[in-house]
């Protein structure tokens, strides 16, 4: 499987990718169990190097036979069960856990597009890149992760709010949106808060409605200060222009 790796600065620069193969790679190498070649390597040697004046019996062979394709069976099995359950991720969410080469653990996250087979080992696709199912850690259910990121929009601008005392009209656009939010959440989305987030956010509201209701009262008030500040409609300079031009002519 050939690895794309970006060069920075003349350097080779180690990507998430390149690291989880790297991992998966140095993992089944550095591996302490016996496989079943190294198995079948021990029989060998035994057959090879056995004392011949006190030979192995065939029965002891046969039983150690036994074993070795017992153990292959179910390395057979676990690697089957192994692609069946990557199968079974594509367009789940997931979270991998990735240690570079030089100790540095990443998380990446993100939906399985596809699943790549190769030598009885499965690969997940993640946003473009290959990841080794080794690394895997969790496998996170759609509904919880909605529920999860609307908890922490809503934390978000609770913990922007100013306090109660010095609420202003200024937020009121965002103590609206926390409200229609938290009545549009499900119950299991209103779990990933506290009760004392529900109850504050009505004190919150509440007081916004007082301020709303204030400013509406004041600007009445104004509105008929206005009313009364009307010029008086009844004089009308021109009648007494001409009023005066009319007691002009009689004077002559």
């Amino acid at each position: 499987m050939g690895v794309v790796q970006k060069v920075e600065d003349g350097k080779l620069v180690e990507s998430n990718s390149a690291a989880s193969l790297a991992n998966k790679s140095a993992k089944k190498t550095g591996n302490d169990s016996l496989d079943k070649d190294a198995f079948l390597q021990l029989l060998v040697a035994q057959m090879k190097y056995q004392d011949p004046l006190e030979p192995t019996s065939n029965t002891e062979y046969i039983s150690q036979y036994a074993t070795f394709s017992e153990l292959e069976q179910m390395q057979n099995l676990s690697a089957s069960m192994e692609l069946f359950r990557a199968s079974s991720l594509v367009g789940q969410t997931v979270l991998l856990e990735i240690t570079d080469s030089t100790g540095r653990t990443t998380n990446v996250q993100g939906n399985v597009d596809y699943v790549h087979y190769e030598r009885n080992k499965a690969y997940l696709s993640i946003n473009g890149e290959l990841y080794s199912m080794d690394d895997l850690v969790t496998v996170a259910d759609p509904t919880y992760l909605e529920a999860y990121k609307l908890a922490a929009e809503f934390l978000s601008d609770y913990n922007k709010l100013p306090a109660l005392d010095k609420l202003t009209l200024a937020d009121r656009e965002r103590v609206e949106k926390m409200d229609k939010m938290y009545q549009n959440m499900t119950e299991y989305q209103k779990s990933f808060l506290s009760e004392e987030h529900g109850a504050t956010l009505n004190k919150y509201v509440a007081k916004m409605k007082d301020l709303v209701a204030a400013a509406g009262a004041d600007k009445d008030d104004d509105t008929d200060i206005d009313t009364d500040k009307d010029p008086d409609t009844d004089k009308d300079p021109d009648t007494d222009v001409d009023t005066d031009n009319d007691d002009v002519g009689s004077d002559k």
